[in-house]
């Protein structure tokens, strides 16, 4: 037995040949030790049952017991950069109005009228109070009560009483959470190891520089777990397999909350044969196809000797220091390009590494048949320098895909893909005459843990 097969738990084994670690090693830069080594765990190899997908009792349970104890992503820091500045977030029928105080913290109160229950409003933007325009009710900034009409009709309505109810608010690598219910863990306890990962990558320093929403008929883990393995390129993106290694995708289960998905780029897929491939050929598929870390490079020769991943790690390194404005020269090859996937529970998945950085949040839309999934690119200003302002987030409609979206370049595409399996996921769950999926031990690992953590909220 191999020994990246002996280092791995009973139950697990992994594609044979190189692995991502492999290429680690051939680095031109050191790679950083948190990415090193093995975190792999054996979850079992349980079937799934569907009705966690398409059972609104579930779907219930979900958002009685599960919604309200974790912190979910609900704004960046480039939203909100100046008191007043509010943003409407809605996940499984709450809402929330994230503003920005006069001191320059954020709060999270409720969006809605304490009087007869209307929103106080329905879209993002700046506010100087937060007013209902059904009776007149207002509020400042704070939460704190403003006016209401005809007070002397309210005795039995205090100041106090009628303050705005808040949720908590953490604030990460300008990411801003809530959490709806009181205690639990701090923001950090949630995320870790996330933030002794990212403290390398600095994405405070980045901005939303795209960002586009679609809304898919199937559930929202479906969907998000379209998101969580590498397993499915070899049939859903085969034109990424001349420069993406997928089966050789290393797979972490970092915490109860984390989980991460290491996949190599500037390689082919062990799909494609033994046979070595010319790196040229790899770099030129790469630049075609890419639509994150090769857009804007135009033409890459390689140099003799060279392999694809050192030329594309050499030009990113330059050029992305260059518009970062920082030395990017310890920077590793794999960081400068390969996928890092990182999934935060439920919802909430933060591509790693030092490049444009995408993000993806995925929410329930309406029932469990539906989800609305956001995708941002994230983009990096120099540290210091006004960030531009944010665009506003174009919600796809009618015959409208995730390839409309220029900006996006391939990645819109792919995306596409993607979106064309899981209607049809949906209702063949549905179907399912056994009721159960099954899962790859090892591939499909994050699937599993992350029903696994649901599980621990929905039995609390």
């Amino acid at each position: 037995m191999p020994d990246d097969q002996r280092q791995l738990p009973p139950g697990a084994a992994r594609q044979p040949g190189t692995s991502w670690d492999d290429l680690a090693a051939a680095d031109t830069k050191p790679v950083p030790d948190f990415l090193l080594g093995e975190h792999y765990k054996y979850l079992g190899s349980d079937p799934i049952p569907t009705a966690r997908y398409t059972s609104p009792d579930f779907y219930s349970q979900e958002v009685e017991k599960m919604w309200p104890n974790v912190w979910q992503f609900a704004a960046r820091l480039e939203e909100l950069p100046n008191p007043g500045d509010t943003v409407v977030y809605e996940n499984v029928g709450k809402s929330w109005l994230l503003t920005r105080q006069n001191d320059g913290s954020i709060k999270a109160m409720q969006n809605v009228c304490l009087h007869r229950g209307r929103k106080l409003r329905t879209e993002s933007g700046k506010a100087s109070s937060f007013y209902c325009g059904y009776h007149g009710f207002n509020w400042n900034i704070d939460g704190s009560l403003r006016n209401i009409p005809c007070r002397w009709d309210f005795p039995h309505l205090t100041n106090e009483k009628m303050k705005l109810p808040e949720a908590q608010v953490g604030v990460w690598e300008g990411y801003v959470f809530i959490k709806e219910a009181e205690g639990g863990p701090t923001l950090e306890e949630f995320l870790a190891p996330l933030p002794e990962h990212f403290a390398r990558w600095g994405q405070d320093d980045c901005y939303t520089a795209v960002w586009a929403a679609r809304v898919c008929d199937a559930n929202w883990k479906a969907v998000a777990e379209a998101f969580m393995e590498a397993y499915h390129v070899i049939a859903t993106h085969p034109q990424l397999m001349d420069f993406s290694g997928d089966c050789m995708a290393k797979y972490y289960v970092l915490s109860d909350n984390v989980n991460l998905a290491l996949t190599p780029f500037g390689v082919p897929s062990p799909h494609l044969g033994s046979e070595p491939k010319d790196p040229q050929w790899v770099i030129d598929s790469y630049l075609k196809n890419n639509g994150r870390v090769a857009v804007g490079i135009g033409q890459l020769q390689v140099q003799p000797g060279q392999t694809a991943r050192a030329a594309m790690g050499a030009v990113n390194r330059k050029r992305f220091g260059e518009a970062a404005g920082i030395d990017a020269s310890h920077y590793s090859d794999c960081e400068l390009q390969d996928a890092f996937t990182y999934n935060v529970f439920p919802n909430f998945a933060p591509w790693g590494g030092f490049m444009p950085n995408v993000v993806y949040r995925w929410r329930p839309w309406g029932d469990a048949d539906h989800t609305l999934m956001e995708v941002r690119v994230l983009a990096r200003q120099p540290k210091g320098a006004p960030k531009p302002p944010i665009p506003k987030m174009r919600m796809l409609t009618g015959a409208e895909t995730w390839a409309d979206v220029a900006e996006f370049g391939p990645l819109g595409g792919v995306l596409n893909q993607d979106w064309d399996n899981l209607p049809f996921v949906q209702a063949g769950m549905k179907a399912m005459k056994s009721g159960q999926i099954e899962l790859a031990n090892y591939q499909e690992v994050r699937v599993r843990h992350f029903h696994q953590t649901l599980d621990k909220y929905l039995k609390s």
